[in-house]
């Protein structure tokens, strides 16, 4: 009972941390104080995006961006190709806590919290969405870390977390997973465990192997334990949560299995950050630098007395070896006030970086001259 309590305690202290931040929505758009390297520059792509999360592209250019909070799926057109959407068109609405997308054969996969739906033939039926298709209902319904990222990996299988339903506590085997199944729903499995919350992963566009974030547990201090990015190129890999930590920190409350039994991050991360949107970078316009690393979007902490993150970052690889995490673009948060957070990036076909804000409401994109 006194861990249902203080889970339900931590998780009303963490609703009343979004409805905060979300408050803070109405500052405007400063994208003056957006700090990046020399050369690149950010512009607004979409505005009137509500709470914009996970983004997908379809096969004809149109990004479809999931808005968690607001219970809607946008398509996003740039019907003239000048890196300036044209129209943004509300396709669903009233679903639960939508936060993932992904698109396959001309499909369109949402993820709520405990269901998958396919909208078949999207981008022919923008104006007039088809009825969707369950592809799997049978997900946990709970909300804590209940929202999803998707994203179809090279093996074809859609990969769906589920985070554990809790702060700290030793979730059952549904729990605290990346799963991953075929596009009809069948043949789900576990394919990587002892996850806290992932909301963001890719495959390296070479090896073809899963990297994912992970945002480290509450409680502990502002600075333990850090976020991780994990590499797992194996299924059926464990990394440690709730009795392990970034890979060397003990949880004080659950034991019983030592750090050394599971694998550590492949990095760790600004603790608290909430490192979560992530891709590698694939495109041509940005520098031969930038060539197959990894952005990761801080979403912001909500709960540390000196708040931090709310930027990209840039993780630096050698081969499979993570050995930089550095700033990339950084001012949405300004001394102890944030005027947007980062969710999630996409690579665009020209080499932009888009950024969705789930704060400010808006899809920016930058770009390399």
């Amino acid at each position: 009972m006194k861990r249902q309590i203080g889970a339900a305690l931590s998780f009303s202290i963490f609703a009343l941390g979004l409805a905060a931040c979300a408050a803070q929505g109405n500052q405007p758009v400063s994208l003056e104080k957006i700090m990046l390297p020399p050369g690149f520059s950010i512009s607004i792509y979409a505005s009137g995006v509500r709470n914009a999360r996970e983004m997908a592209l379809g096969p004809g250019g149109t990004l479809f961006v999931a808005s968690m909070n607001a219970g809607n799926v946008y398509a996003v057109v740039d019907s003239n190709k000048d890196n300036i959407a044209d129209e943004v068109i509300e396709i669903a609405k009233g679903l639960h806590l939508p936060s993932g997308v992904a698109v396959r054969d001309g499909s369109l996969y949402v993820a709520e919290v405990s269901r998958i739906t396919r909208y078949d033939n999207i981008e022919s039926h923008l104006k007039t969405p088809p009825k969707p298709v369950v592809v799997n209902d049978k997900l946990p319904n709970e909300e804590h870390h209940g929202w999803k990222f998707i994203a179809f990996g090279p093996d074809g299988m859609l990969y769906v977390p589920v985070g554990a339903p809790c702060n700290i506590c030793k979730p059952d085997a549904r729990h605290g997973v990346i799963n991953r199944m075929n596009p009809d729903g069948s043949g789900l499995e576990v394919f990587a465990m002892g996850i806290r919350n992932s909301v963001g992963f890719d495959w390296h566009p070479e090896n073809k192997e899963l990297w994912f974030t992970d945002n480290g547990r509450d409680g502990m201090g502002d600075n333990v334990p850090p976020d991780e990015l994990n590499y797992a190129p194996n299924k059926g890999m464990n990394f440690g949560y709730p009795y392990c930590h970034a890979g060397t920190i003990q949880d004080p409350e659950i034991r019983g299995e030592p750090c050394s039994k599971f694998t550590p991050p492949a990095i760790p991360l600004t603790p608290h950050g909430a490192s979560i949107g992530m891709r590698f970078y694939t495109g041509t316009m940005f520098p031969a630098q930038y060539k197959n690393q990894i952005f990761v979007a801080e979403h912001g902490s909500w709960n540390r007395s000196t708040p931090i993150g709310y930027r990209i970052m840039l993780v630096r690889l050698e081969g499979t070896k993570a050995v930089k995490y550095e700033p990339f673009a950084e001012g949405w948060l300004q001394g102890s006030r944030a005027w947007g957070r980062p969710a999630d990036v996409l690579v665009m076909p020209d080499g932009a970086l888009l950024v969705s804000d789930d704060q400010a409401g808006v899809i920016y994109r930058i770009a390399y001259e």
